[in-house]
């Protein structure tokens, strides 16, 4: 696998279908490696949720999203969270992502959990935000807060994803 650089993610991002859609400002979130993606939305993270191997007894938990404030902030105490991003990725078959958080986030003591862009999802996204500073962790509406990076596979997939979440919160 190769890490796209931003000439190469610059000509992905303009391409129809984009591979990232609804950036804020493309200029600012296309760094030398990836592409910064921006927060839309917080939840709550409440309840069980469940993972078995076929998927039949899997089951999200569930959450209520958290309201900004009148200026656009949102602080949160020291625990989990489900970010739903801005952007919407469509990942071709020869392409996957990883993601990182920003590293201001680690600074302040928070950091993301994630998991891995197939080739051939098309969808926005979520990850887990973890709020490890005891006196908690403030994020404004539209905040960068991790970086995707795209890399390119040796062969193109022959059957791109196709799970359960392909699509979803467009």
């Amino acid at each position: 696998m190769t890490l796209l650089s931003k000439n190469e993610l610059r000509e992905l991002v303009l391409a129809n279908p984009p591979l990232v859609e609804n950036m804020i400002d493309m200029d600012i979130q296309l760094q030398p490696n990836g592409v910064e993606m921006t927060l839309k939305e917080i939840r709550t993270i409440e309840g069980p949720g469940a993972v078995d191997f076929d998927n039949s007894g899997r089951r999200l938990s569930e959450g209520d999203t958290i309201e900004f404030n009148e200026d656009g902030w949102i602080h949160l105490e020291p625990g989990i969270y489900k970010v739903l991003l801005n952007e919407i990725v469509n990942i071709p078959k020869n392409l996957a992502a990883i993601a990182k958080p920003r590293s201001t986030l680690i600074r302040c003591g928070a950091t993301l959990e994630t998991a891995v862009w197939d080739a051939g999802y098309s969808g926005r996204s979520e990850c887990m935000l973890v709020v490890h500073n005891k006196d908690g962790f403030d994020l404004k509406k539209d905040a960068r807060i991790m970086q995707l990076l795209f890399y390119h596979l040796h062969t193109e997939v022959e059957e791109g994803y196709s799970g359960r979440y392909q699509n979803e919160n467009i």
